[in-house]
């Protein structure tokens, strides 16, 4: 065992305390990934991330994210979080404005040039349809009428995930999250539009994500694939602000950008909360 460098944040939110949670190992190498796992698992949060110097020669460095349960390739709250601890313990990227994080899913580039908004550049996302049984089971788990489903997709760009556009914001927090439970539901976003002029366009849930809770506070892959799909369907009026974690308590605030037509950025704040040793 030997002290490394932690850091534990608070992601995609204004908020300090009301966004998610992660942990980071900022000085993850020589771990092995059995380790790792444990490690995850006696955080017991969302997920927690380990800081390893890159393979691939572009990038800034390499990350691996566990939740408490397994490996995941990709996760967008663990990539702003990771790289902002990264920022925050000395490391300076190779190019100015952009810190290239290199993961699962390759390469995922994070654009740091507002200190106060940071954002990544959400990497491709597969759309397919949803099997018609699987939509029935998540709708009656839900107890979602046929009528307040406008749209359904499954994403996938890491994660997996089931999407369901509902009728409104309303309907979505209406939701009782203890219904659904990975393993037997697996991952399922639900999103629904807030009435003109409100703060937020859109309401996002994550019910029954694989680290075992009922559901995430705030999810920055699920964000991620959902504005490629909104986008891909000609759905994304422009740039938004989605709001996630409202019916757990939490403020969760994702700012989502189209760049250019197969483009989209995902940016949220970080607050680094606790710094210090951990021995691993």
């Amino acid at each position: 065992m030997q002290a490394r460098r932690f850091i534990q944040c608070d992601v995609f939110t204004p908020v300090p305390t009301l966004g998610n949670a992660l942990a980071v190992v900022v000085d993850g190498d020589g771990l092995p990934g059995q380790a790792m796992q444990q490690f995850a698992a006696w955080t017991n949060l969302a997920e927690t991330t380990f800081i390893l110097p890159p393979r691939d020669a572009r990038a800034d460095y390499r990350l691996k994210i566990f939740t408490p349960v397994r490996e995941m390739l990709f996760a967008g709250h663990p990539t702003l979080g990771s790289c902002a601890a990264w920022l925050h313990s000395g490391g300076t990227p190779r190019q100015a404005g952009r810190v290239l994080q290199e993961c699962g899913i390759g390469i995922v580039e994070i654009d740091i040039s507002n200190p106060e908004l940071p954002a990544f550049i959400a990497p491709p996302t597969r759309i397919r349809p949803i099997p018609e049984a699987t939509l029935g089971d998540i709708c009656a788990a839900l107890e979602i009428a046929p009528g307040q489903v406008l749209h359904s997709a499954e994403l996938d760009n890491g994660p997996v995930f089931q999407v369901l556009q509902l009728d409104s914001a309303e309907s979505v927090l209406a939701l009782d999250s203890s219904r659904v439970r990975w393993p037997a539901f697996k991952s399922i976003g639900v999103l629904g539009a807030h009435p003109p002029g409100s703060e937020c366009e859109y309401e996002v849930r994550h019910l029954a994500p694989s680290s075992g809770m009922s559901e995430d506070p705030i999810t920055g892959s699920l964000n991620s694939a959902l504005a490629h799909w909104l986008q891909a369907e000609g759905r994304l009026p422009g740039s938004v602000t989605v709001a996630q974690g409202t019916s757990i308590g939490r403020h969760g605030r994702v700012a989502i950008e189209p760049l250019d037509r197969d483009n989209v950025k995902i940016g949220g704040q970080t607050h680094i909360l606790i710094e210090g040793e951990v021995m691993l």
